[in-house]
């Protein structure tokens, strides 16, 4: 075994060779810190997922922690990482024979976004297999990430095939390969680190319950602290070097406190007390199934050990609930992220038995009744300040007021959003991977093959390309095994998957659109459609009109979130600018389009079609709206005209102009206003 002296200090990474920067450096980070060092501690925690606005430094943590984890033994020339201690009998490279080994740095692996699913879990070795006929698998990632770290930045943009591929492994430990001729299992453990901006969209309910811990992170807004993180930023730039020798003691001592938690992990002891402690604190926040249980109970453990405990105490109950739990109390992908400090602190109290001893005086409530936490743990508050954006108590209660126009400004709530019913486009397009539509997308079954074009990229079709090149093997003198190929010969193969839609929604929000019951009806429909959204990973978008102009509310995006968040404050009331709130939906259209131009859109307008200013304003929005039906985009108009009265049929006219489906809302419930958005999408 070829390892360091035992009284060999630690390597670090960073000492000698790298210049990143230092781990021990990161600045107003302390959650953030404590989560990826207790998940190094224990990887049985499960990873950890880090949210943030733009520009907090996520991934320069991430790639700090490298520098300060021990290093591994594996068996030498091994590419799935074995221990040579304990040498996986299965492994594609062994049998292994020998424990001789080497000590290498624990490995960071990098998923990207646009990674390919043979990237990610490998396949066959497609130049050997061609050229000397063998079958040998190459491996992919996952492989590469075994007893490691497997990064992926920007997470929920993850294509989902590639999440189903990450479930798989993080939940059995071990990649399986079945294609091509390949059929491989592997052992891949690792700890999952996540980065992501929640104003880019959510993850699906599933990944997000496989990450252990998260931390919200969040700028400070203290200029004391900014004034420190833009010093170390601006001197490691200076002198890379420098800065990291400067820093080269903290993070030998940090390294070594890592390895000494490790090894003290095994002796912590979980008491019963801490057990049914633990359980009472995730019944009180209604989590779903028994991994937040286990996970708070991992998770203490490591904090006990991390800070030289054999006993886990109350505080590491505490500290363990406030990163285990928040990503898991969300009822709905609309509930706002975070946990509430006073009903942890409550749940602590109620679950912690008193002190039997009688001779104390009852004049704290009990032991650790007043305890605050940790010093590594007292920015928990700040970093929930997502529950400041949960639309507050706005006035849903008047529903039932007397008809007639909504004064300007008033806001309408929406009620408890529905199921809708899942229908897809019809023709099978080239768009983006997703789960609503039938599309040829780069995943998916095989549906056939077709001939590469120049130096294209794309998954060969293997056996299309065997029976491509098999008859001129004579003609071309191949003398020996393999197959003579040229690049004429190559077929790749073609995929029907499910794709994304943009579904964007244009709204009227004027004094025209009648009563608050009809705007929340209207709402509620829209919410619906929004979770339909989150589950079958579109993309939306919100442009409202009213008073002089139109808003783009919401530009185009995959954060559901923040649609509901814009959609349950947009208040109603004041003139009625039509043809702009048109104009300005088939710009954003048209932009969507550049930016990503296999998207499939649908517009949805809803209105009443009173313009303000009379005929000349509406001809107009129609002309408008006859521009939009000419560029062959798909579309639907909900009338929202009130079914008293006289009945301009405004809105009727507006959809002929569009080519759209036309529906009355005086005439639908919500539910079927839901029901003819998704029909339209089988038109």
């Amino acid at each position: 075994m070829r390892s360091a002296p035992p009284n060999h200090p630690i390597p670090i990474q960073g000492s000698a060779v790298s210049t990143g920067f230092p781990f021990t450096a990161v600045v107003g980070m302390r959650d953030l810190q404590l989560a990826l060092i207790l998940a190094a501690v224990s990887p049985a925690i499960g990873g950890v997922l880090i949210r943030g606005e733009k520009g907090t430094a996520k991934s320069t943590a991430v790639r700090a922690l490298t520098e300060i984890l021990p290093p591994v033994e594996v068996v030498d020339a091994c590419r799935f990482s074995c221990d040579p201690t304990a040498p996986n009998p299965h492994c594609p490279d062994g049998p292994h024979t020998t424990t001789d080994g080497i000590s290498r740095a624990a490995r960071l692996v990098e998923l990207p976004v646009g990674a390919t699913e043979d990237r990610v879990l490998g396949s066959l070795h497609l130049e050997r297999a061609l050229s000397e006929g063998v079958t040998v698998y190459e491996p992919g990632l996952l492989a590469a990430a075994h007893r490691g770290i497997l990064y992926v930045d920007e997470v929920n943009l993850l294509h989902d095939h590639l999440v189903d591929v990450l479930l798989d492994a993080a939940a059995m430990g071990q990649a399986t390969v079945e294609r091509d001729g390949v059929s491989i299992t592997h052992p891949a453990r690792f700890v999952l680190v996540g980065t992501m901006n929640p104003e880019e969209g959510e993850l699906r309910p599933q990944l997000l319950d496989r990450f252990g811990l998260t931390v919200d992170v969040v700028a400070s807004r203290d200029p004391a602290v900014r004034v420190e993180v833009m010093r170390a930023r601006l001197t490691y730039e200076a002198d890379p070097a420098a800065f990291v020798r400067r820093y080269d003691s903290a993070q030998r001592e940090l390294a070594e406190r890592i390895l000494k938690a490790k090894s003290l992990l095994p002796d912590v002891i979980l008491t019963d007390s801490a057990l049914r402690q633990i359980a009472e604190i995730c019944a009180s926040f209604d989590v779903d199934g028994m991994r937040a249980d286990l996970v708070t109970a991992r998770t203490a453990v490591a904090h006990a050990a991390w800070f030289g405990r054999t006993v886990v105490e109350v505080e590491d109950v505490r500290a363990a609930a406030k990163l285990a739990l928040p990503h898991r109390k969300r009822r709905n992908p609309f509930d706002a992220p975070g946990l509430d400090d006073e009903q942890l602190e409550q749940a602590i109290t109620d679950s912690t038995p008193p002190e039997p001893d009688p001779d104390d005086d009852p004049d704290g409530g009990g032991p650790d009744g007043g305890g605050s936490p940790d010093d590594v743990q007292n920015d928990g508050g700040q970093n929930d300040s997502g529950e400041q954006a949960e639309p507050s108590g706005e006035p849903n209660e008047n529903a039932e007021s007397a008809p007639g126009p909504a004064p300007s400004g008033q806001v309408a709530g929406s009620s408890e959003p529905y199921k809708a019913r899942l229908l897809s486009v019809q023709a099978a397009g080239a768009g983006v991977a997703g789960r609503r539509s039938r599309a040829m997308t780069e995943v998916g079954r095989v549906v056939g093959d077709r001939a590469r074009v120049g130096r294209e990229s794309g998954r060969p079709h293997l056996l299309a390309t065997i029976r491509s090149a098999a008859p001129h093997q004579y003609a071309r003198g191949r003398s020996g095994p393999g197959l003579a190929v040229r690049t004429s010969d190559v077929r790749l193969a073609v995929r029907e998957g499910r794709e994304g839609n943009l579904v964007l929604f244009c709204v009227d929000a004027s004094g025209s659109m009648g009563t608050k019951k009809r705007m929340g009806e209207v709402k509620t429909a829209i919410v619906s459609l929004l979770l339909d959204a989150y589950q079958r990973r579109d993309t939306v978008g919100l442009v409202t009109f009213a008073g002089a102009d139109a808003t783009v509310a919401l530009p185009p995006t995959g954060s559901v979130e923040t649609a509901v968040r814009r959609l349950e404050s947009l208040p109603t009331g004041g003139r009625t600018p039509l043809a702009e709130g048109l104009l300005q939906a088939s710009e954003v259209l048209r932009i969507a389009a550049i930016r990503d131009p296999r998207r499939r859109p649908l517009l949805v307008l809803v209105t009443d079609g009173r313009a303000t200013s009379g005929n000349q304003a509406f001809a107009k929005a129609r002309q408008a709206a006859g521009w939009i039906g000419q560029q062959g985009i798909a579309s639907v108009v909900v009338d929202c005209e009130p079914r008293r009265g006289v009945r301009l049929g405004l809105a009727a006219e507006l959809a002929a102009d569009l080519g759209a489906e036309y529906l009355d809302l005086g005439e639908v419930a919500a539910g079927n206003l839901v029901r003819a958005v998704t029909d339209r999408r089988a038109a």
